[in-house]
């Protein structure tokens, strides 16, 4: 397992993973809503945000975007979630700031119940004016 930063030629594989792993945990949205954001990951998130690429053997497996503080994304390709990927990344940035605050769907327990094991807590609720699901603001702490 490498973690590194992406490179430009990456994005494209990077809204991959985010688009699949999105219809995957946010089912309970409409998936026209996941097409539509696709070009602005490609073309605006990702590249604004510092993010990092895990990678298994020459393959990427995922990504986190980082802005400032805050935990922008998260993804791991769907064929490898739950292989600890996704705990390295946390790991990972959690090792470059003191606090990192992200909102998560209300919806998407995998995602609430990952964080809240990995140190984050629930610090509000809000909702989301695209979707209008509930979110949680979560944040975590260095100690």
């Amino acid at each position: 397992m490498n973690i590194r930063l992406i490179k430009k030629t990456e994005i494209n594989e990077l809204v991959k993973i985010w688009y699949e792993g999105s219809l995957l945990a946010h089912d309970f949205i409409d998936k026209e809503y996941w097409k539509s954001q696709q070009t602005e990951m490609e073309e605006k998130y990702i590249p604004m945000s510092e993010t990092y690429v895990v990678s298994h053997e020459n393959d990427v497996v995922g990504f986190v975007s980082m802005l400032d503080n805050y935990l922008a994304a998260l993804f791991i390709d769907v064929k490898h979630q739950g292989e600890g990927y996704g705990k390295s990344l946390l790991d990972f940035v959690k090792g470059k700031r003191e606090t990192i605050q992200l909102k998560v769907y209300k919806k998407n327990s995998k995602a609430v119940d990952f964080y809240l094991k990995n140190g984050f807590v629930i610090k509000e609720k809000s909702v989301d004016e695209q979707t209008s699901e509930e979110e949680f603001l979560m944040e975590w702490e260095m100690d």
